[in-house]
């Protein structure tokens, strides 16, 4: 049997129409103003023409027949483009449009309309980075890359960066095996085989794709740009230096993260040492540079301050001058019964010339330069800090008597006993010998010896007992005299000018990393510095403490007192009744951590315990539903998710509980005793943001594709 033919298709013809022959088509299935801007489209086709035909109908008359017009049911957007181009004159009206012409009345004019949008696929991101590198190696910039194609010399980078991931990721993604968002997190780094090694080892573990965690593992060698190293060396030095930094061109980075931290280091102690030698060369003894020193580096040293610089002759007769004129103004002006506007502009002035005065620079005197050194180091913030006038205990005047020479240089401020001042007293015409003084028998008429050393034992021993007496009669002076034997400790290293044998220690903790950026720390260190810049030489500090008003004693001892408390928890050194003694003292003082100002993070706590502390801590803070949420994280993950969870919990680990409060170590108790082993190898709290909590690890802000579609931000304008 014969086959029948197949009937061959037939293509509209295409016809070029004049512009004013054709109309837009009531059929138009497009209403919605969407992508490309007519305005953008209509200076596209200006600059490069019409690259689709139109799609045409001819307008019939009542006859059936042909009237001259075509009606544009499919491509109006570029019906409307051209039109603009024909407004502005750019364009005939009569110029000749290519169209295709359907005359078949085979389908419906919505029918073409809608099938023209429809069918129409997408470019896929990967083809559209791929397209502005082969502009971009044609020669053309990224700016002029954007203004062609209607988007911003940011988004050209954007696409630009990430043409340039591993070959081997960018066929994954071509494959729909990586996400959008992986990709551009894998942008972040250059190189390729960097990229690769972290998407082998994050493949297996959904948990570990997210795209923060993929930034993470490509920087988690580098530094910050926000850290006080790079912000003191800076960017711009770095770089000359062959440094590169990476940035990321999809996320607020901070200014990147400079990828090699030895050159940054190095860097650093190069600019350190250049300013160092600054410092030195101000005249200081010495100057000790470091990127931090630990908390109490200055213990055991003394400190000089700096005074205001002496006027001269003729800035004190000015001042003189100034004083006056202001003090006479100011008594004029207060029996006056109106105010005066000149009169009160001039008293300004003049209170300004007068602040001038006492806002002098602060200079030290080369005397005590000669014998102190200088610490510098970067703050937190990056910027260079200089901690000047310290002495250490060798550069510290000795003295060869009890009297303190003015001419060693500097206040008395750490005096030292002379070595014949023993225990066991001072020599008596002859010499000591283990405490006792061999003396010579001298002819009468020499004049009065001096009294037997046990003698004037026996009596001051008589003194010490009656002074006690008297001292404990005496609560406000025994407060002045315990409160004068803490300042020479705290204050005067050296110094022994207490009769009191009161010993106080202080322990620094300076082994404590990050201990000096602590709040607390920084509070005791700049009430020290107040006090340490009042202390008179130690000869007078008795009159200086009487001076005092009681308030500032108080305050003054309190702080004294502060400096010896010690609740540290020491394996070597069990002290269970001191420790006992600091929570009574805790409790008394309504003490509590969480009002101090701490709470768990991953440096100070979380990251250092192991999973199961992790999720004890979030099961008493938050309950057992929030640390289920978390019990299936990697450590690292685990320990930033438990943080964000524990924030205004008010929970705290044991050893920063007080131990009567009962109620919070019962629970704990409870919870461990409820724990396995087995259950206690992972764990987090509360709720958890959805792209950890679900399963398939997308994150509800990031976009989802749908077959065939990408996300709206990143498909290719008509």
């Amino acid at each position: 049997m014969a086959k029948s033919a197949i009937q061959k298709i037939a293509m509209n013809p295409s016809e070029n129409i004049a512009y004013d022959k054709l109309v837009l088509s009531q059929e138009n299935v497009r209403r919605i103003k969407d992508g490309v801007t007519i305005e953008q489209l209509a200076d596209d086709i200006g600059r490069r023409k019409l690259l689709q035909s139109l799609n045409v109908r001819p307008v019939l008359d009542g006859d059936g027949k042909e009237t001259g017009t075509f009606e544009v049911p499919a491509g109006g957007r570029r019906y409307l483009a051209l039109g603009i181009l024909v407004k502005q004159k750019r364009l005939a009206k009569n110029e000749p449009i290519p169209c295709i012409v359907n005359r078949s009345g085979t389908t419906t004019a919505e029918e073409d309309s809608l099938a023209e949008n429809v069918h129409r696929e997408n470019l896929h991101p990967l083809d559209q980075f791929r397209a502005f590198k082969a502009l971009r190696e044609q020669g053309l910039d990224v700016e002029e890359i954007g203004a062609r194609f209607f988007v911003s010399a940011a988004t050209v980078k954007q696409r630009l960066r990430l043409a340039s991931v591993s070959p081997k990721l960018l066929e994954l993604y071509e494959k729909d095996e990586i996400r959008l968002e992986q990709i551009m997190a894998f942008s972040i780094s250059d190189d390729h085989v960097r990229q690769e090694q972290v998407w082998e080892r994050i493949t297996n573990n959904p948990n570990m794709q997210e795209p923060y965690y993929i930034r993470r593992l490509l920087t988690e060698t580098t530094v910050r740009a926000d850290d006080r190293r790079a912000v003191y060396v800076g960017a711009e030095a770095y770089e000359a230096a062959g440094g590169v930094i990476l940035r990321d061109l999809f996320e607020q980075d901070s200014g990147g993260w400079f990828q090699d931290a030895a050159l940054l280091e190095q860097l650093v102690f190069e600019k350190l040492e250049v300013d160092a030698e600054a410092v030195r060369a101000d005249g200081w003894k010495w100057v000790e540079a470091a990127i931090s020193f630990p908390y109490g580096h200055t213990s055991g040293m003394w400190r000089v301050y700096a005074e205001p610089a002496e006027m001269s002759t003729e800035e004190i007769a000015r001042y003189d001058a100034v004083k006056a004129e202001y003090d006479a103004l100011d008594t004029k002006y207060a029996e006056m019964e109106d105010a005066d506007q000149e009169i009160e502009d001039k008293l300004d002035q003049l209170g300004a010339e007068l602040d001038a005065f006492s806002d002098r620079p602060q200079v030290y005197d080369p005397a005590q330069k000669g014998i102190a050194g200088a610490f510098v180091t970067l703050g937190a913030t990056g910027q260079l800090q200089i901690e000047p006038g310290f002495v250490r205990p060798e550069d510290e005047p000795r003295v060869e008597t009890g009297d303190y020479d003015e001419e060693a240089g500097g206040g008395d401020r750490n005096p030292s006993q002379s070595d014949d001042d023993s225990a066991s007293g001072v020599a008596v015409n002859g010499r000591s010998v283990n405490g006792a003084s061999d003396t010579v028998e001298e002819p009468e008429d020499e004049g009065i010896k001096p009294l037997p050393e046990r003698l004037v034992f026996d009596l001051t021993a008589q003194k010490t007992l009656a002074l006690r007496n008297a001292l404990a009669s005496d609560v406000d002076v025994a407060f002045v005299t315990v409160l004068h034997a803490l300042v020479l400790q705290v204050f005067y290293r050296f110094s022994k000018d207490s009769c009191l044998e009161i010993n106080m220690v202080s322990n620094s903790f300076g082994q404590v990393q990050g201990l000096a950026e602590t709040p607390w720390a920084k509070e005791i260190t700049e009430r020290h510095e107040a006090w340490d810049r009042d202390m008179p030489d130690s000869d007078k500090l008795w009159e200086f403490l009487l001076g005092l008003d009681e308030a500032s004693r108080k305050a003054l001892f309190a702080h004294c007192a502060s400096l010896s408390l010690n609740a540290v928890v020491e394996p070597w050194n069990k002290r269970p009744g001191a420790l006992a003694h600091a929570d009574a003292l805790a409790a008394t003082l309504q003490f509590d951590m969480v009002e101090a100002g701490w709470a768990p993070t991953v440096d100070n706590y979380l990251g250092r315990v192991t999973k199961a502390r992790i999720i004890q801590a979030v099961r008493e803070a938050r309950g057992e539903d929030s640390a289920q949420l978390i019990d299936h994280m990697k450590k690292d993950l685990m320990a930033r998710e438990a943080a964000r969870l524990l924030e205004g919990s008010n929970w705290l680990p044991e050893p920063l509980r007080l131990a009567g409060d009962d109620a919070v170590a019962e629970a704990a108790e409870a919870v461990t005793n409820e724990m396995t082993d087995e259950a206690a190898l992972d764990g987090d709290a509360a709720e958890l943001p959805a792209f950890l909590a679900d399963d398939t690890g997308t994150s509800p802000d990031e976009p989802v594709s749908v077959a065939g579609e990408e996300p709206d931000h990143l498909q290719a304008a008509e």
